[in-house]
């Protein structure tokens, strides 16, 4: 069969037909993605999670860069690790951030520089699956990072966005910002736009998500990452 130029839906349709069955391939909104060896078919209970966020000198990388790490790791649902440190990163942050985070030039100024840290987070992250709260950002950034200190390497972890969860799991939330998901399920937020405070309140929201891919019978990682989209 032979389509000339078929719209997008149609073509989308067409490929996602055409790799369903084949557990290699995603398709990952327009793009067809090799999905990592091993995670796919992985118990979402019986999977080590790490859920991070970063704060960082601006939305834009390069030039921008983290200022701050947090993350909590989740086992059997429960939150078993903790890993925060600010980050120097090497450049001054902006007035407009530093009224944002409260993160200033002199709290960061004696701060580990990211590379001086990469590998202690790395080993704090392990192979777990990554979440984040808009993690396209949190894995740009990361990426960015890491790819600073070896040319061309990129985190191989796969990662879960809660924005996109959330807006498939609880589509009555009236948005699906940090503050308002939080809200919603009683979650504490005190310090938000701290990465500790953001990826900790991240990190409770993602235990009750989880509760969600449940009640709708998802039971590994591919079915959490298809009720995504």
């Amino acid at each position: 069969m032979k389509i000339s130029k078929p719209e997008p839906n149609l073509a989308k349709l067409l490929v996602s037909d055409l790799i369903e069955n084949d557990p290699r391939l995603a398709l990952n909104e327009d793009i067809v993605e090799l999905v990592e060896y091993g995670y796919d078919n992985r118990n979402l209970d019986e999977t080590d999670y790490v859920v991070f966020d970063l704060e960082t000198t601006g939305a834009k990388t390069p030039p921008c860069r983290i200022t701050e790490i947090g993350a909590y790791r989740i086992s059997g649902r429960k939150i078993v690790g903790e890993y925060q440190t600010l980050i120097n990163p090497e450049t001054p942050i902006p007035e407009f951030i530093v009224g944002l985070t409260k993160i200033t030039d002199e709290m960061v100024k004696t701060a580990p520089k990211f590379a001086e840290v990469a590998a202690d987070f790395m080993e704090f992250v392990g192979d777990a699956v990554l979440v984040a709260h808009n993690a396209p950002f949190d894995m740009r950034f990361l990426n960015h990072e890491i790819g600073r200190i070896h040319l061309n390497y990129r985190v191989a972890n796969p990662c879960l966005c809660t924005v996109r969860l959330a807006r498939k799991l609880v589509p009555e939330v009236d948005n699906h910002r940090l503050n308002t998901v939080a809200n919603y399920y009683s979650i504490d937020l005190t310090n938000h736009h701290r990465a500790s405070a953001d990826a900790l309140a991240t990190a409770k929201i993602f235990i009750n998500l989880l509760g969600k891919l449940e009640e709708k019978g998802v039971k590994d990682l591919d079915g959490a990452r298809k009720i995504k989209r």
